[in-house]
This record gives structure tokens, sequence and C-alpha cells, in this order.
């Protein structure tokens, strides 16, 4: 029998890169993970709405480095920035009340998503809300599909319900293709995320895959690194 493997995992240290990235010690280890952990899930409901594509940390000992990548900076930003400072003093109240050490450095980059119907994350969470605007989810994920489809990029994409689709009492799952998914070849850059739409009458859950064509190592070099368009720093 073969085995479901996550795209993202898949692909670790070919294509794609740790969204934690620190080294520690024995003592240390679990003290990062558990921090790293409870504060990408406080982040994830705290701007849930923001179209958050991706949360990203890096730490030492003098400094933890937390880069937000969303579709929508001006959100978190705020009028002169301070709706980013208020984030950044929720975060150090957090880890104040969680009793967690922490660098005194700590800094928050808000990077801009320039393709947001191309990111699996931000295309889930805009699934979400067409559901929970209570709108049919089918004409919610064909209309979804048809965005992500007319991006130059995207080469092949799906989009996947499951749960009690409709109000029906019995739960079933439901999928929209379009293109091509070669889930198995390791250079196919498939960016893939896990959303759920919270509706009176049950969760439902949302799978994204979004494949961009194969990735060799002139394209990698040639990478465009992403715009940062806010910072705050302790």
């Amino acid at each position: 029998m073969s085995h479901h493997v996550h795209p993202y995992a898949h692909r670790l240290g070919i294509l794609r890169d740790w969204k934690s990235r620190w080294f520690a010690d024995r003592g240390q280890y679990q003290d990062y993970l558990k921090g790293d952990i409870l504060l990408r899930e406080f982040l994830e409901k705290k701007l849930r709405g923001s179209h958050v594509a991706d949360i990203v940390m890096e730490r030492n000992d003098k400094m933890w480095k937390i880069v937000i990548q969303t579709a929508r900076p001006g959100l978190i930003i705020g009028r002169s920035g301070e709706g980013a400072v208020k984030l950044k003093n929720d975060v150090l109240s957090k880890l104040a009340r969680w009793k967690m050490k922490h660098p005194k450095d700590i800094k928050i980059d808000i990077e801009e998503v320039r393709s947001p119907e191309s990111n699996a994350a931000i295309v889930g969470q805009m699934v979400a809300e067409g559901l929970e605007k209570r709108m049919p989810f089918k004409r919610v994920i064909k209309q979804m599909l048809e965005k992500v489809m007319a991006n130059r990029d995207v080469k092949g994409a799906r989009i996947e319900l499951s749960g009690r689709l409709g109000g029906a009492d019995m739960s079933r799952r439901e999928f929209v293709k379009a293109g091509n998914i070669p889930l198995q070849t390791i250079r196919a850059d498939v960016d893939f995320a896990r959303e759920k739409a919270y509706l009176p009458y049950g969760v439902i859950g949302i799978q994204i895959w979004i494949y961009k064509g194969e990735v060799f190592a002139e394209k990698a070099k040639t990478a465009v690194a992403p715009k940062v368009v806010g910072a705050v720093r302790s």
C-alpha cells in the first residue's frame, strides 16, 4: 500500500527550507520547540483574515527574528506602524505569560506576497472565507480554481473539501482539479496547505495543491528575494 506524504516535508532540504531555523543544545531544544509551536499557533489565530502565507522563525542567543509573509501587509502594519508595534507587544506579553526565556532583541519582519492566488495557504483562507459566508461550496471551489489557474506560473491545481458539505447529515469529499500535479517528482514545485472553515453544523476541511513547474539549479540561483515592507525591532 502506498502512503500519503506531505508535499512540503517531502522536499525539505531540496526545494524547501525549514520554517524554524535555529540550533540548540539538548537543554534548550525543548524550550525552543515549544516556544515556536505556541507562538506560531497564537499568530495564526490572531492574524486570521490577514491572508498570512507563512510564518518563519530564526533565532540564536541574542536575537529572535519572526518573518510574517502576508498578502495584506497594510492590515498588520497599520497606520504609521501602530499595528506592528501592538503585535510585537502582544508577542512579548504572551511569552511572559508562558514564562518562556527569550532573547532581548525580538524583531518582526512583514513581507508582502506578490502573487496571493498562487500561494496555497492564502488560497485555502480565501476558500474558507467563502464557505463561512454561506456561499455554495461548489461555486466557491470552481471560481477559486479559475483564479489560481489564471496565473502564468501555475501549471496545475487541486482544491479538496471534506466534511458536512452543504449541511448534509453524512460527511463526504469533493474536489476540483485542473492541469497536472506530479507529487512523486522531487524537483516539482508543489505548494500545499491545509485550512479549516468553521460553520454552524461543523468544521469543513480544506486542502490545496498548487503546482508551479519544475525547479532546476539555474532557477534556484536566480530566485528573487521577497520584499520586506515592514519591520519592528526592540
